[in-house]
């Protein structure tokens, strides 16, 4: 009886959200490389080679360059690599690529990439509604990746055969060569499927809840012993809303070039250097240190100096942070994969796919199932209501 019960919301809920989770799952999937090819992209419109010998302006100096063109930046971001161009940052969205030895911004190319990925993003969270609508559809997929969850979760016990024998448990873990009918065939991917990829499934959906819900944000600070951390309401956000935030303004003496090569020096490994411009005379300069691909927040640390002296402030790696400041930033790169690295977001990217395999045989085993019940129903009818033969 259990069985049955949970049978049947598992197939009410697959059939209500199945459109939703299938959308969800096709934009995870082209999703998945994101990272990777639009820095291929940018690579490709922006790269440089310097000649022998050439020397790179400084920051302060790039920065001022900057400024004069009346670009007012929030942070500086720095490759190890010598042909990556200077990444300069303005609120959230708005990003100039400059040239380290000459201080020129490069002329913006084909968006076509950066296009299509902001779609899809928008499309994954919201339906690409705009902004009247975004509420709604934030509700709706919010609601239908908690239903792919239960399904996942529900499905990992619909999974177990009735039977306990391994020909049964066989049919369900790998392809079977004589499921050759649609029925059989869906019937057998969607166990196949559900087998191999529930455990990442559950990973992505999980994570994604996170994002979707303040209980489940909470949850996991509480998971870590810790009170939710309240949002700053006052001073400027860098990377924020700019609104009437004050300009990037360097105070007279410090020097970005100096916390720069301080900090990059210390850094064994790092592959880009993050520096927080100062605002409103202040002398203290952030820098966010990143050892990995960007997605792997156990390899960032941040080092905050003092601009005038040179002084370490402030230095803070992954495993200094609270325990609930972890666990959040692994929600937010476990959703995608990228904390695992490559491999990671690839077993993420797979995991979507699944998901469209197991959207799509689902919603195909419920259409048989609803002939099926069809016909049984127009034959019970026949049965009731027989025609007469003439005599």
């Amino acid at each position: 009886m259990l069985r049955k019960g949970i049978f049947w919301i598992h197939l009410i809920c697959g059939v209500v959200a199945g459109l939703v989770i299938l959308m969800m799952s096709v934009t995870g999937v082209l999703l998945t490389y994101e990272r990777q090819i639009l820095a291929w992209d940018e690579q490709r419109q922006y790269s440089w080679q310097p000649e022998e010998g050439e020397q790179a302006l400084t920051l302060d100096q790039l920065l001022q360059t900057a400024v004069d063109s009346g670009f007012q930046p929030d942070s500086i971001t720095v490759a190890a690599a010598a042909d990556a161009p200077l990444i300069l940052r303005q609120g959230r969205s708005d990003s100039r690529y400059m040239n380290p030895y000459t201080g020129e911004f490069h002329v913006d190319g084909d968006e076509g990439l950066d296009n299509f990925f902001h779609a899809v993003v928008r499309w994954h969270r919201w339906f690409n509604a705009g902004d009247e609508h975004r509420g709604l559809a934030r509700a709706i997929t919010g609601a239908c990746n908690l239903a792919f969850l239960f399904l996942v979760l529900s499905g990992i016990y619909l999974w177990l055969p009735a039977i306990y024998r391994w020909s049964t448990f066989r049919l369900r873990l790998w392809f079977h060569p004589n499921a050759k009918s649609g029925k059989a065939r869906d019937f057998n991917w969607h166990h196949v499927f559900g087998f191999w990829f529930a455990l990442p499934l559950v990973v992505v959906i999980a994570t994604a809840t996170v994002f979707n819900y303040s209980w489940a944000n909470g949850l996991v600070y509480k998971l870590a012993g810790e009170e939710v951390p309240q949002r700053g309401r006052g001073g400027p956000r860098v990377g924020g809303e700019r609104g009437g935030e004050q300009a990037p303004q360097v105070t007279p003496g410090i020097s970005l070039q100096g916390a720069f090569e301080q900090v990059a020096a210390a850094s064994e490994g790092w592959r880009t250097l993050t520096l927080r411009i100062p605002k409103g005379g202040a002398s203290e300069v952030q820098v966010q240190v990143d050892r990995g691909t960007g997605g792997q927040p156990q390899l960032r640390s941040s080092v905050t100096i003092d601009g005038a002296s040179g002084a370490v402030i402030e230095q803070e790696g992954f495993a200094d942070q609270s325990r609930g400041r972890q666990y959040r930033s692994w929600v937010r790169f476990l959703h995608t994969g990228e904390a695992l690295g490559f491999w990671g977001q690839t077993l993420a990217g797979l995991a979507s796919l699944a998901g469209v395999l197991m959207v799509w045989t689902g919603l195909a085993l419920s259409l048989y199932r609803f002939r099926a019940w069809r016909k049984r129903r127009n034959k019970a009818r026949a049965a009731q209501n027989p025609v007469s033969n003439p005599a």
